[in-house]
């Protein structure tokens, strides 16, 4: 039997995508806003396609804001934008 793709809709472009395809990004327990490239961090996953292009469109329609109810930080766009372009390192 076939196993599940999990899919899950990048909050850019709003596709469904297989989920191994995007980037996490996690509000954790503590609050605190991060890119999850294991995808196993604890807390809210929100998704993004590994593209700087979808993480525009969704910091400016404030789709991170809506999916964790809450306000994020400039420093954490800032930081989201540089770990978009150094891509995967774990």
């Amino acid at each position: 039997m076939q196993k599940k793709i999990p899919m899950r809709q990048c909050l850019g472009c709003r596709e469904m995508k297989p989920k191994k395809e995007l980037i996490r990004v996690v509000r954790s327990p503590e609050g605190t806003i991060s890119l999850d490239f294991r995808g196993k961090a604890p807390g809210r996953g929100a998704y993004l396609c590994r593209s700087g292009e979808c993480l525009k469109k969704a910091l400016k329609s404030k789709a991170l804001e809506r999916a964790f109810s809450a306000q994020i930080p400039p420093e954490v766009h800032e930081r989201l934008q540089r770990e978009m372009e150094v891509g995967d390192d774990g």
